[in-house]
């Protein structure tokens, strides 16, 4: 889901950034509003490692996926709420320079794409805190719902740019039937990334609760 330079127009790049700009000032006068701000500066920096050391982990799979790594934005919107908008370009900046997952150009375009489902996810988990009864596992239900669903609107995101700038050079039936047939397997990935939020999220609920309190 990284989109690389030269993949879409400089008209997609430059409406990414400023989309991603504007969420990032949204974001921030949010972030605002909390009693103490600074408080989460330490878990956004550690969740900004994990997102961006994840891009090195591939998992093995059945075809039409040989291998996929994880993505983890719905488990940063879960745990860091406005701060994930934060933390994700910071790590898909890195993973750009470094392993050249993306590029500097998309990377606006690419702060949505995997920004906007983890702010999605931070609000679907908050549901919990309307549903008293059985609270542990409307908790692990809700960061399934979060981590799995962020990946699928991250894949729908990328997918329908992709389809929306196929170049008049390339077969536009053929490209939209191989962008159609990997934006089903990321369900797979779907279920992989859901499971996981699950894990950290009931392991801090019984180590570190305060960590889920966004």
């Amino acid at each position: 889901m990284h989109i690389p330079d030269g993949f879409v127009p400089p008209s997609i790049c430059l409406a990414g950034y400023a989309i991603s700009g504007g969420v990032t000032w949204y974001s921030l006068r949010e972030i605002q509003r909390d009693r103490d701000p600074q408080s989460s500066i330490p878990k956004s920096a550690l969740f900004t490692a994990v997102f961006f050391i994840a891009s090195l982990i591939h998992i093995p799979a059945p075809p039409p996926l040989t291998s996929f790594h994880l993505v983890l934005n719905g488990m940063m919107g879960t745990l860091l709420g406005y701060y994930a908008f934060l933390a994700i370009p910071i790590g898909l900046f890195f993973q750009a320079v470094m392993f050249q997952h993306g590029g500097m150009s998309t990377l606006g375009i690419n702060a949505v794409i995997m920004g906007l489902p983890a702010i999605v996810a931070y609000y679907v988990f908050r549901l919990r805190s309307h549903l008293p009864r059985k609270q542990q596992f409307w908790t692990k239900a809700l960061a399934f719902i979060s981590g799995a669903s962020a990946v699928l609107l991250s894949a729908t995101l990328f997918a329908a740019i992709a389809i929306g700038t196929i170049s008049p050079e390339l077969n536009a039936a053929t490209e939209r039937t191989a962008i159609y047939l990997s934006l089903g397997s990321y369900l797979i990935q779907a279920l992989v990334e859901g499971t996981f939020t699950v894990m950290i999220v009931s392991f801090l609920e019984k180590v570190k609760p305060e960590l889920l309190q966004v």
